[in-house]
């Protein structure tokens, strides 16, 4: 289950470590804004990621509604592909990890949490030390400020998010973000901060990537 953040990201790089073949990354988006539902990524700028990975992408379109029926067809077409199991990013809401896990094995599937219950900050310093980068795409103007969006996931960003009163990893919807760079990729993807926007309690950042059309 791929969103492009850095969770998935390290969940992908978990899975393959552990000697899993990963073959499909799945990425659900809202039909209406054509954006990552939270992340606020442009659902063509997650395709231009995946090629430069270098796994299959595929994506389904959805609105909110309509999730859980697009879910579970999603999930029975990956059965009778032969897929054996799904892989996710969740670390510890377990509300959430149970209402997935539920429908993934209820497909036949198997469901992996490869970071799960783990804590936040460690998983966050593991994605930086292992040479990841993501850019943050959306804040909950409740608990950060804009000056948050568009900053790199690197060193300096542990030592700061370490130092506030919040999940270091975001989990609770404090932050969200887009991998550009690491060792997933074949070729890192060039980016530039875009348009800023208000959607609710969030700010989001548009990202636009170099040598690739302005709106994908």
């Amino acid at each position: 289950m791929w969103s492009g953040g850095k969770d998935s990201a390290l969940a992908l790089l978990r899975a393959r470590a552990s000697g899993l073949r990963v073959t499909r990354l799945v990425n659900f988006h809202d039909d209406a804004s054509d954006r990552v539902r939270f992340h606020a990524t442009r659902a063509g700028v997650v395709r231009a990621q995946a090629e430069a990975i270098g796994i299959e992408l595929r994506q389904f379109a959805t609105g909110w509604d309509a999730y859980e029926d697009a879910l579970v067809g999603a999930l029975a077409g990956l059965r009778a592909e032969g897929f054996q199991g799904v892989i996710f990013g969740d670390i510890h809401l377990a509300d959430v990890r149970a209402w997935y896990e539920e429908r993934v094995r209820a497909s036949g599937l198997e469901h992996l949490e490869p970071i799960w219950g783990e804590p936040s900050a460690d998983l966050v310093r593991e994605f930086v030390a292992g040479g990841s980068r993501a850019v943050i795409t959306c804040v909950e103007d409740a608990k950060l400020d804009t000056s948050w969006l568009g900053r790199v996931i690197d060193h300096d960003f542990v030592r700061d998010v370490g130092a506030l009163s919040i999940d270091a990893a975001g989990e609770n919807g404090e932050y969200h973000s887009f991998v550009f760079a690491g060792p997933l990729f074949r070729s890192p993807l060039r980016w530039r901060p875009g348009e800023r926007r208000r959607d609710g309690g969030f700010s989001q950042l548009d990202i636009e990537l170099e040598d690739q059309p302005a709106r994908l």
